[in-house]
């Protein structure tokens, strides 16, 4: 795959989508942004629990960690750079798995236990990973699909479509027949 094909397909997403789209965005938009702005609020969500984690620099990686959030969740929201904003998020998604569920699994999670059962174990994973699966297949599904049409991706596109092409040997030749 060319670098031009890459980037086509970031800047250039299918817009044609069911207008439902708009619902997927807005439900994972919505809650990485609350997510990042917790971040900063509790200590316990950010700093504290990267620190417990064993996340390396926490004091730097859960502010930038936050900052994404409530960026990208602004972005998903209106649509804009949509599958850009995706591929971070797929990858935060897959990290929180694995950070956080492994440790649930076999009870040696440094983070709190479930306040109901069950509390370690395959069910407890199911259970507490339900919002990570969530917000992953959301953004594996925005990255495939696109943003659908309510967005601000298609405004962007449909204006780019609808401009005068200015340049190149066309408009050059325009230029010279007024």
């Amino acid at each position: 795959m060319r670098l031009q094909d890459v980037t086509h397909f970031f800047t250039h997403p299918p817009t044609s989508g069911p207008r439902a789209t708009l619902a997927i965005r807005l439900l994972a938009g919505g809650v990485f942004f609350s997510e990042g702005i917790l971040k900063f609020v509790y200590v316990n969500q950010g700093v504290g629990r990267f620190t417990k984690l064993g996340m390396p620099m926490p004091d730097v990686l859960a502010p930038a960690i936050a900052l994404l959030e409530i960026g990208g969740g602004l972005l998903l929201i209106s649509g804009l750079l949509t599958r850009f904003i995706s591929v971070p998020f797929i990858i935060e998604m897959v990290v929180a798995i694995l950070s956080t569920k492994i440790g649930l699994y076999y009870g040696t999670s440094p983070l709190a236990k479930p306040a109901a059962p069950p509390t370690m174990g395959w069910w407890a994973v199911l259970h507490e990973t339900r919002s990570d699966y969530s917000q992953l297949l959301s953004c594996i599904f925005l990255l495939a699909a696109g943003p659908g049409p309510w967005s601000l991706d298609a405004v962007l596109q449909r204006r780019r479509a609808a401009a005068p092409r200015t340049s190149g040997p066309a408009s050059a030749v325009a230029a010279t027949r007024t």
